[in-house]
């Protein structure tokens, strides 16, 4: 924790608040300690907005209780712990219930710090995804002021009904309070707006828009953002002490402000100003497509003032609608700069229509247009983002990917888009034709520095590809061999699943004390033709990547639950089988459908869930709700791995949960380590005080059965006691200790 946290302590004893501060004091954690003890002095106190807050149970005149739900409607996000005497354990539920984060015995404050800095971290963890998803909320609005815009650049031909036109497109879909474009007067030193829309009212007469620097105790965003030539933001106004008008700005509600210059040449020509109501409404990925967005206004004002609107569509291929050679290597260019300032990679692609030219001579040239056209369109049609497509050629087309972290993407890309745009044949002249393409790839920044340098290079690749009969090539070899050795393996995956090359191994799990079988878990296993045993680290993850877990997944609820009955079926009677459950899968809306498929309708049902510590984590809410659905199944949960991930056992004492397995790592230092041994016994006590069975993991040796027996742990799997077992060898060991099963 690297602030100075500011907590607040609802005790009456002032002995009591004193030992809590010296226990945090003394753990190293920076933190500032204020105490109240009644109900008017921690509303007040709430006015702070404290990080974390600790209660006692109960005080002559307030009750924590009391407090946690005053918190929780005043500030929800801030962590409520329990520090108290013996309470019991069902007060301590409730109040886990309730929402509190934890909950500490006074006579065992050891632990605080720790559950101080968890319970903050996952506060600002629940803040940090909330903030992730109005980003993303605003990503999509911008897209629409985007979209909006660049119609209107190609519609309207008048100047100033365009700059209208973008003012009130950006208000309305983006859902700022007011925008307004000024044009730079170089004569009055100012910026003149020259149109607006959403509640301007009076603001234009005391706004400050000269271009020179102002001396008046602040600055006026557009006349910085012409002289510096470069986007000025304030993401909260109130606090922003430089920042002029702010109570012209308090009376609309605007909490946040972009101006970016309108840039032609070396030169700001005006400027395109966004107010928000939102605090923090310009982040990095907005403001690059706000600037994407003022960069296109530029374009066209440019031209519309040079000529007309034949010079304006010069950029642009008539038959497709697409950008042209010249504007693609200009957005190219400006794409470069931005993706070397943010340190990413980018790519480019051009495609060539195999056999154009025999199509264009076999049918006519207005076949051959309704192709291209045909063509553009779900080239189009498979990115979010058309202005990174352009028609560079009679029969190629270059698009522009960035956004990505490593070139194995751009390879499953390629193959992903080729797929799309020529797996279907095109519907033409009362004939459908089925076409194909070749791609050539380079990639910024190790295949040219500009945007010149690296089209060349693109088509170099597109050349060799054309003359080795590869579907697409990279520019450098070495790319290409890897990235096809990857979809290789990517694509062996994919037949193994129509093959049914996978198959279940099964691990017991035994109860401690009498070493009878009480459940199985499956583990996956790919026995692959080509390949043998195939380890599951090297294909589980990329099954995640690519969304292959989504069916090995399902497959495997299916598996289980058919071997389970095959068992029986033989006269056995097998315990209860646990089943892993990816992130993927717990993501999907269908996830509680998909078990209930798997299952089969069996009642009781045999199938139990098994989920990492960390994914019940992502997001509790639904997680929560998903979990329950599952439960009313008849389906027993795990929290798998556990001792990894930061759990608040406010969230976990929320889980529909029925026990919880220590991860291996924690057993394999056992019983050796001390640090590992009292990390254990605690997590054994807390399972139990929540009435869950604790398994452990990873069991080797019998010194590790003995420690465990001893800290009262339910049950074990590893190998101290049967290794991952294919079906034949589970049923002959369930055959040959029936004593042993069940349970």
């Amino acid at each position: 924790m690297n602030r100075r946290l500011r907590i607040l302590h609802l005790e009456d004893d002032p002995h009591d608040a004193e030992l809590v501060a010296r226990t945090l004091a003394a753990s190293g954690l920076a933190a500032e300690c204020s105490r109240v003890a009644t109900e008017a002095a921690f509303l007040s106190a709430l006015e702070s907005s404290p990080d974390v807050v600790i209660a006692d149970y109960s005080l002559p005149q307030f009750d924590a209780l009391r407090g946690l739900r005053l918190l929780k409607r005043r500030l929800p996000d801030v962590p409520f712990i329990l520090v108290t005497g013996t309470i019991g354990e069902e007060k301590a539920t409730e109040a886990l219930r309730l929402g509190a984060d934890d909950y500490l015995l006074k006579d065992r404050l050891g632990r605080l710090p720790s559950a101080v800095e968890n319970a903050v971290r996952l506060a600002e963890q629940r803040i940090a995804h909330r903030q992730a998803e109005a980003s993303i909320r605003r990503l999509t609005r911008v897209y629409a002021v985007l979209s909006g815009i660049n119609a209107a650049i190609i519609r309207i031909r008048d100047r100033q009904e365009l700059m209208e036109e973008v003012c009130r497109v950006a208000t309305t879909q983006g859902r700022f309070v007011m925008t307004w474009l000024g044009m730079v007067d170089r004569t009055a030193k100012m910026v003149r707006p020259v149109a607006s829309a959403g509640d301007v009212g009076n603001f234009f007469e005391v706004a400050p828009l000269a271009i020179v620097a102002t001396d008046r105790g602040g600055h006026g965003l557009a006349g910085r953002a012409v002289r510096e030539l470069r986007p000025i933001v304030s993401n909260d106004v109130a606090t922003d002490a430089h920042l002029l008008m702010r109570k012209e700005l308090a009376m609309r509600r605007i909490n946040s402000i972009a101006v970016i210059p309108l840039i032609v040449g070396v030169e700001a020509i005006g400027v395109i100003a966004l107010y928000a109501a939102e605090v923090g409404a310009f982040d990095d990925d907005e403001m690059r497509l706000l600037i994407d967005l003022a960069g296109d206004v530029s374009f066209a004002l440019e031209h519309i003032d040079k000529a007309n609107r034949l010079q304006y569509l010069a950029y642009y291929d008539p038959l497709t609608g697409l950008a042209n050679r010249n504007l693609f290597l200009e957005r190219l260019e400006q794409r470069m700069i931005a993706a070397k300032h943010a340190e990413r990679k980018l790519a480019v692609s051009i495609v060539d229509i195999e056999r154009f030219k025999a199509i264009n001579d076999a049918f006519g040239r207005g076949v051959g247009d309704e192709l291209l056209r045909q063509v553009a369109a779900r080239i189009q049609s498979v990115g979010p983002d058309p202005t990174r497509v352009a028609r560079i050629g009679a029969d190629h087309f270059a698009i522009i990917s960035a956004g990505f972290e490593h070139e194995d993407e751009i390879g499953r890309l390629t193959e992903q888009k080729l797929d799309a745009s020529f797996a279907h044949p095109f519907p033409l002249d009362k004939e459908e034709l089925r076409v194909s393409a070749k791609v050539g790839i380079a990639i910024y920044p190790n295949d040219g520095g500009d945007a010149e340098a690296l089209f060349a290079n693109a088509e170099a690749a597109l050349k060799r590809a054309k003359a080795t009969g590869e579907r697409y090539l990279f520019f450098a070899p070495a790319m290409t061999n890897r990235i096809h050795e990857s979809l290789s393996f990517e694509n062996k995956l994919r037949r193994a699943l129509e093959k049914q090359e996978f198959v279940l191994h099964y691990q017991p799990k035994v109860c401690l004390f009498t070493r009878r079988i009480v459940g199985l878990e499956a583990l996956i296993r790919w026995r692959s033709a080509e390949l043998g045993l195939v380890p599951p680290a090297q294909f589980i993850p990329l099954m995640e990547a690519t969304g292959l877990v989504l069916q090995a997944g399902a497959w495997a609820l299916q598996r289980a639950s058919l071997d389970h009955q095959l068992l029986k079926g033989l006269g056995l009677e097998p315990p209860r089988i646990a089943v892993n459950v990816s992130a993927v899968q717990l993501r999907r809306r269908d996830f509680v459908a998909t078990v209930e498929q798997a299952i089969g309708g069996a009642v009781p049902a045999a199938i139990d869930l098994e989920i990492t510590e960390s994914l019940a984590m992502e997001d509790v809410a639904a997680t929560i709700s998903k979990l329950e659905s599952v439960r009313r199944l008849g389906v027993n949960i795990a929290i798998d791995d556990f001792g990894t991930g930061y759990s608040s056992l406010g969230y976990l004492a929320r889980l529909p949960i029925q026990a919880l397995k220590i991860d291996r790592s924690f057993i394999a230092a056992l019983p050796d380590d001390r640090n590992a041994n009292t990390l254990v016994s605690t997590i054994i006590s807390l399972a139990h005080s929540l009435q869950l069975t604790v398994v452990a993991e990873g069991v080797e040796t019998e010194a590790q059965v003995d420690l465990l027996r001893r800290l009262g742990c339910d049950e074990m799997q590893g190998y101290v006691f049967s290794k991952p077992l294919a079906f034949d060898e589970l049923s002959v060991l369930l055959r040959n200790a029936p004593e042993a099963t069940g349970r």
